[in-house]
């Protein structure tokens, strides 16, 4: 089983970046496929980025892709997303999550239910 914690959320003026950290313990993150959703004030929570197990394979949501890059770093058992050029529709609380290791249909990252484990989430809010 894996423990999540993200961090690095806060608040940034339009145009701005932010680099949120997803630190995993109990199991190493390259045995997971991982993900970042987010959940805006009033909506439901949606997809943003996602890497398959081995890292080989990502996929963004249509309204991040060119400004957020999720990467990780296996020597610090870490999940990162850079986002860069930030919009006030950005603005939510920010998920990381852990999927099954293997190969799998793009969809299934796009969907929550294909992770079994969740961090805490972390704010970030996004000025105009």
């Amino acid at each position: 089983q894996v423990q999540l914690v993200e961090s690095g959320g806060g608040l940034v003026q339009a145009g701005g970046s932010l680099r949120l950290s997803c630190a995993a313990s109990g199991r190493t993150v390259s045995a997971y496929a991982m993900g970042w959703f987010r959940q805006a004030p009033g909506k439901e929570r949606e997809f943003v980025a996602a890497m398959n197990w081995s890292g080989g394979i990502t996929y963004y949501a249509d309204s991040v892709k060119g400004r957020f890059t999720i990467s990780r770093d296996n020597a610090k058992n870490t999940v990162y997303l850079q986002m860069n050029s930030l919009k006030p529709e950005d603005t939510a609380v920010y998920y990381c999550a852990a999927g099954p290791s293997g190969y799998y249909r793009a969809s299934y990252y796009y969907t929550e239910s294909f992770y079994g484990y969740w961090g805490q989430g972390t704010q970030v809010t996004v000025s105009s």
